[in-house]
């Protein structure tokens, strides 16, 4: 009876917490232009690239899938699975918008890699390109941190542009990662 009573006191405290506390339920985030530009993603897409390791190595042909889904009204969760020289490679990438900093932020992971990558970005004037950008070993130099680029431009609600740059030793933009998504569903 009395862990009944306790229950019961506890239980009215957590429903009747701003009375009892005397602050206000701060109010849930609501939904903006930016989330929701995110979910153009949700879906699955098959894609299709190359990816250039070097000028003196021939391009990689890649295949796999894009699966796209919501968590939430705030995020966007990418699972993309295919091959990468040979070998099973699966990546998660999440994105949202940092409200705070007016920018679109998100993390990258695979499992190629021990580096974990977080982005920041904004959509282009035409809101149709995103691009995010991030700090990452430079793998065709020193093994140092350099800025990379991936940049997705949604040529219609079926199709994305995918591509990844990397500021070089010389200090130019090289693309090293090209392909396209098309919807599945």
């Amino acid at each position: 009876m009395r862990s009944l009573l306790l229950t019961s006191l506890i239980m009215t405290l957590l429903c009747c917490q701003e009375k009892a506390f005397g602050q206000e339920v701060p109010a849930m985030p609501k939904s903006t232009q930016e989330y929701e530009w995110l979910h153009k993603f949700i879906g699955q897409w098959t894609t299709k690239s190359k990816a250039t390791m070097g000028s003196d190595q021939p391009p990689m042909q890649c295949s796999g899938t894009l699966t796209s889904r919501r968590l939430g009204g705030f995020w966007v969760l990418n699972e993309m699975k295919g091959e990468w020289a040979g070998d099973p490679m699966t990546g998660v990438q999440t994105l949202g918008y940092d409200e705070g900093k007016k920018k679109y932020v998100g993390t990258w992971v695979d499992s190629a890699t021990a580096f974990m990558w977080q982005y920041q970005g904004s959509v282009d004037s035409t809101g149709n390109v995103l691009t995010l950008d991030a700090d990452g070993p430079n793998f065709t130099g020193d093994g140092k941190l350099t800025k990379f680029q991936d940049i997705y431009e949604f040529k219609s609600a079926d199709e994305i542009l995918m591509t990844s740059r990397m500021i070089s030793t010389d200090g130019k933009w090289v693309t090293f990662m090209s392909g396209t998504a098309k919807r599945v569903k």
